[in-house]
């Protein structure tokens, strides 16, 4: 096998992976990813310890402890195009030998928890709401550019929303699919709602929020998703990281799940008196489920 180039495995002088600006020993197996740079500290501040603190751009990386496990809280910034850069490294410097510049042959999982924030779409799930994803949807691009296999549980959603779309009014792109992992859905919060999130590539737009640009797809289009459903399941929430980091952790071999408090209703057009406290409360809640071994 032919070495992986320095143009596209690239380290810094001081071996640390280019963007994230992070070691190997830096790395915890159980990653949390926040959008936000500043929410890093506001998980950290509840570690029992904490060994490893690096920055570089939007990417802040706090690696520490919490009892006896080993945890990295990442700050990935907004959108899909950063959660490329996360996985892709992260998988790096655990898979990756640098020395030789070949994958390893015993390749090291991790396990991915988005720590974030959302809009709802249900009437019912009002701001300050917890829920885990189920699914992501892409209605970016990122992982069109990746030769993935959907399973058959995604195809069938994927159809479903085809069909859904086709008597609503087309999508202005062809989405993606990707599911949660399995085995986390399963043990993690299991009185959390769960859901499908629709991930998207913008925050105005493309989430049908119009200040002055004319849209393709208006907040009417938006709102008549919330009658979509598919066995159990409606679409939640929308946000702008979970397809991605699904569907690269599928296609490398990690585990992935998503957790978000909803901070907007957008069928009551409500918001968050206090973003802060919601958030600190989503915080809690995953530490807690960590802390008892469900993660």
């Amino acid at each position: 096998m032919k070495p992986i180039s320095s143009a596209e495995f690239i380290l810094n002088e001081d071996g640390s992976i280019y963007h994230l600006h992070l070691r190997p020993e830096g790395l915890a197996d159980l990653v949390l990813t926040v959008g936000d740079p500043q929410r890093v500290a506001l998980i950290s501040r509840y570690f029992d310890e904490i060994d490893t603190q690096t920055s570089k751009r939007e990417f802040v990386t706090h690696t520490g402890r919490l009892g006896n496990r080993r945890i990295t809280v990442i700050s990935t910034g907004i959108g899909t195009d950063n959660i490329d850069i996360v996985v892709n490294e992260l998988d790096a410097l655990c898979n990756i030998d640098p020395e030789t510049r070949l994958p390893r042959a015993e390749k090291k999982q991790l396990t991915f928890l988005r720590v974030g924030t959302s809009g709802g779409l249900q009437p019912h799930l009002e701001p300050g709401t917890v829920l885990v994803s189920a699914y992501g949807v892409g209605l970016d691009n990122l992982m069109q550019f990746y030769d993935y296999q959907n399973n058959l549980e995604e195809l069938e959603l994927y159809d479903s929303l085809m069909a859904f779309f086709s008597e609503t009014g087309p999508l202005p792109v062809n989405p993606y699919v990707f599911s949660a992992d399995h085995s986390l859905l399963a043990s993690f919060a299991p009185s959390l709602p769960r859901g499908i999130t629709l991930t998207c590539p913008g925050f105005y737009g493309p989430q049908g929020r119009q200040l002055r640009g004319p849209l393709v797809m208006g907040e009417a289009a938006i709102l008549n998703m919330q009658h979509f459903t598919h066995k159990d399941l409606f679409i939640s929430n929308f946000e702008m990281e979970t397809s991605a980091l699904f569907g690269l952790s599928s296609l490398l071999g990690h585990k992935a799940l998503s957790c978000n408090v909803l901070l907007a209703n957008r069928t009551k057009g409500t918001f968050s008196e206090d973003p802060a406290k919601e958030v600190d409360i989503l915080v809690k809640k995953v530490l807690e489920e960590i802390s008892a071994g469900r993660i």
